[in-house]
């Protein structure tokens, strides 16, 4: 019997209030972790965002001096090496700000993991102000370099705007001179040009209709028979009494022609294509070019200016005859006036 009572006076004990009492105090630290849990959470976004909006300003800054840039290589090939220097300031821009966005990362995941550790979150949160301070100051001093590279850039153009506005005055006198010079060019061709159809009609007067001597376009032709005997480069008497009229006539050319007007009578010697078997010439050029010069010599002792003069030869590599006749070839055989331009 006492030992049921015993039994009945133990199952009466009640254990509730001290399981309440328990459970209170685990649901007070539970609130007490998530409330600083959610704080450190609330202070880590407000940091993350302003880092963000830093880094959206950056990034926009650095676009538009990437745009500055591109638009003034396109102005100008002259200032590459002032596009240069800013494009090296631009990327080290760009690394520093590779530099915050890695900086911000970093923060971004330190806070993620520090928010599993609610005992530590404290000192990340301040860990994370001043390197946010930091950041901020970072930017500062980017947003000073970039204001120096815009004052850079506008000098920059309006020097090029400088240029362009210059070069654009040279072409305009440039073209103006180019036009005034075309103009006083032709007029000093059409004068000689009547020089020339003055000078070969004296000619015509003063040698006749001898044979072996025509006009053949704006040329005189000798035939190399009225001047020279047949392989050599010395005149024959008869030659040298027809250049003494053609000197003469030379001479009162010179006195006409105004000395502005740049002029020369160019004495071209040609020969026929048969080959020269003469120990004295060694081909139809040396032959040619003798006689041209022949003939020059001869005019500058009759008082030609030398300046005036030029001879030339051509050997047998200009005909005016193709033919294989001794016509042709004694047509061949010549020597050509032309007065021309110097």
């Amino acid at each position: 019997m006492a030992l049921a009572r015993a039994r009945r006076s133990h199952r009466q004990v009640d254990y509730w209030p001290g399981f309440v009492d328990a459970l209170s105090v685990m649901l007070l630290v539970i609130t007490f972790l998530l409330s600083v849990f959610m704080l450190s959470q609330f202070y880590m976004s407000r940091e993350v965002t302003g880092k963000d909006s830093a880094l959206s300003r950056l990034n926009r800054q650095i676009e538009e001096l990437t745009s500055l840039l591109a638009l003034e290589r396109s102005k100008s090939t002259s200032d590459q090496s002032s596009l240069a220097s800013l494009q090296s300031t631009l990327d080290a821009t760009t690394k520093e700000r590779n530099r915050l966005q890695g900086v911000i990362d970093a923060g971004v995941l330190a806070g993620a993991s520090e928010a599993a550790q609610a005992s530590s979150e404290t000192a990340a949160v301040a860990k994370e102000k001043d390197n946010t301070a930091r950041a901020f100051a970072q930017i500062d001093i980017l947003n000073q370099q970039i204001s120096a590279l815009r004052k850079q850039l506008s000098a920059l153009e309006d020097a090029l705007g400088a240029s362009e506005s210059r070069d654009k005055e040279s072409q305009a006198r440039i073209a103006e001179l180019g036009s005034r010079l075309n103009v006083a060019l032709a007029q000093k061709v059409q004068e000689l040009a009547r020089y020339r159809s003055d000078f070969f009609g004296r000619l015509r007067e003063i040698l006749g209709n001898r044979p072996g001597i025509r006009v053949v376009g704006d040329r005189f032709v000798f035939q190399s028979e009225v001047l020279f005997d047949s392989g050599q480069a010395t005149m024959s008497p008869d030659g040298r009494a027809g250049m003494d009229q053609l000197a003469a006539a030379i001479i009162d050319l010179e006195r006409e022609i105004p000395p502005d007007i740049p002029w020369i009578l160019r004495v071209d010697g040609h020969t026929d294509k048969r080959p020269i078997t003469s120990p004295q010439f060694k081909s139809n050029w040396d032959l040619s070019a003798s006689r041209a010069i022949a003939v020059v010599q001869y005019l500058v002792t009759k008082g030609v200016d030398p300046q005036r003069l030029l001879a030339a030869g051509f050997g047998e590599f200009q005909p005016i005859d193709p033919g294989d006749s001794e016509e042709a070839l004694r047509r061949n055989r010549r020597i050509e006036l032309k007065l021309t331009e110097r």
